[in-house]
């Protein structure tokens, strides 16, 4: 038994050893593992690191007072702010980064919602319906996988809220839907350090004529702090919004062709050019922004015309009159 028990250590040792000196041949010979050398996915939306790049949702979240403090709107890789009728504003929230589990109050579409998301290619829209003339419209002619909420299924009412305002969305359900959504692609956003130049700025502010918000720097936290009609933005879900770029992009803002509770309600242009207003990193820089059509994306430049980068994170996108 001894001789046994020494004969199997000795093969045991043997082996390690052998194993070793493989390992060095290999090695010298060219065939050890090396490192991987390819280049980190970021997306597009964020220029963050991905693991992969996810389909495309869009829903439209109300930003009534009645509406808040919205869920999973942190979770966004871009938050478009629009006008919509009364003065008011709503957004529409860009997930492919990192889906919430729960989203909204969900509302309703309305014209411009259907330019800005030509640009994501075919984007799953979720939404809780539109006037009577638009409706048939979106279901026609836009470029969307169709989420409404009258044929779509994960929506639910939260019944500690009063309707119209307590419409949510599971976003495991709606994407189930959505197989055929597009993939995140580039819409012109570019990310990396800052451009020269910038002004130090601790605050900036835009206003509709019944809204208005204020994003303050927060070195602590290195994001610009959400605050709308003078109070703090918070979620339910995430605490305050904080995205860690904003775009205050000043564009045409006329009247849509269908009607709101029987007038038209805004139409902000997304397809054009103009003067926008970016913040990142404790600071501003006033560019150019073009958008020559629909179905492409949005390029910034400085005044030196080069591309405007953004800081990695979240990006608010603020549709304002000129």
């Amino acid at each position: 038994m001894r001789w046994i028990r020494h004969k199997a250590a000795t093969t045991v040792a043997a082996a390690v050893v052998l194993a070793g000196v493989l390992t060095v041949l290999l090695a010298a010979c060219g065939h050890a593992s090396a490192p991987s050398h390819a280049p980190q996915l970021r997306s597009p939306f964020t220029g963050e690191p991905v693991p992969s790049l996810n389909r495309v949702l869009a829903v439209k979240v109300d930003n009534i007072v009645n509406a808040r403090p919205q869920t999973g709107l942190t979770h966004a890789d871009i938050v478009f702010v629009l006008p919509v009728e009364g003065g008011l504003s709503r957004f529409l929230a860009i997930f492919s980064s990192d889906y919430p589990r729960v989203i909204g109050p969900v509302r309703s579409a309305r014209e411009d919602d259907l330019e800005l998301l030509c640009q994501f290619g075919r984007p799953a829209f979720a939404y809780s319906g539109a006037t009577a003339t638009l409706l048939p419209y979106i279901h026609r002619t836009a470029r969307i996988v169709d989420l409404y909420d009258g044929i779509a299924s994960g929506y639910f009412r939260d019944n500690s809220r009063i309707a119209p305002y307590n419409l949510y969305a599971h976003t495991r359900q709606l994407l189930r839907q959505a197989h055929r959504a597009s993939m995140a692609h580039d819409i012109g956003f570019r990310f990396g350090p800052p451009p020269p130049g910038g002004k130090a700025t601790q605050s900036a502010s835009v206003s509709y004529p019944a809204a208005s918000f204020r994003f303050t720097w927060s070195a602590e936290k290195g994001r610009w702090l959400v605050s709308m009609d003078g109070r703090p933005a918070v979620t339910t879900d995430a605490g305050r919004l904080s995205p860690a770029t904003v775009v205050i992009q000043h564009t045409t803002v006329r009247t849509s062709r269908f009607l709101e509770y029987g007038k038209p309600p805004p139409y902000a242009e997304s397809v054009g050019s103009g003067t926008a207003l970016v913040l990142r990193d404790g600071k501003a820089w006033t560019t150019h922004w073009s958008r020559p059509n629909a179905n492409g994306g949005t390029t910034f430049t400085t005044a030196s015309g080069q591309r405007m980068t953004f800081a990695p994170g979240q990006v608010w996108v603020v549709l304002a009159y000129r």
